[in-house]
């Protein structure tokens, strides 16, 4: 099993035991979309890598982030809330997002190696940007390629 998914399994059970419903009901959630991910590759969840799983927890923080945004505009901060709370915890196992100066360098070269001309080219720019900085926000890299591009 990945180290990360061990790791995520084994800080649930330690939520079960201490009694935190709300990060245990996270953590499960988590698990199930790791086992459920690891099934559409075809792959039992003892081979699913860490990487693999970066990419489960990314989705789960970017859908958490959706809705706590469409919560806060239907006036419901409770659950906006909660939607944040859930997020933080999931984000707790991702690697640290670069800073800004290296997501503006990644930006600039991405720029120069895809010969990006205007803000047409953002998606291209975006995606080049994205696969050499997995962990990179991409609403951050859409901030500064649309800056850097305007």
């Amino acid at each position: 099993m990945s180290h990360l998914a061990e790791s995520i399994q084994n800080d649930m059970k330690e939520a079960m035991r201490s009694g935190d419903a709300f990060r245990r009901d996270t953590l499960r959630f988590l698990v199930s979309a790791l086992k459920n991910a690891a099934l559409e590759k075809r792959v039992a969840l003892s081979e699913f890598s860490d990487e693999d799983a970066h990419a489960v927890i990314r989705r789960s923080v970017k859908q958490r982030e959706d809705s706590a945004a469409q919560y806060l505009s239907g006036g419901r901060t409770e659950l906006a809330e909660k939607e944040n709370r859930e997020r933080e915890i999931l984000a707790g196992y991702l690697p640290a997002a670069p800073d800004e100066q290296v997501m503006r360098e990644a930006v600039q070269k991405a720029i120069g190696d895809t010969g990006a001309a205007s803000v047409k080219d953002l998606g291209k720019v975006i995606g080049f940007v994205l696969k050499s900085l997995p962990n990179a926000s991409g609403n951050d890299v859409r901030r500064i390629a649309t800056e850097l591009l305007s």
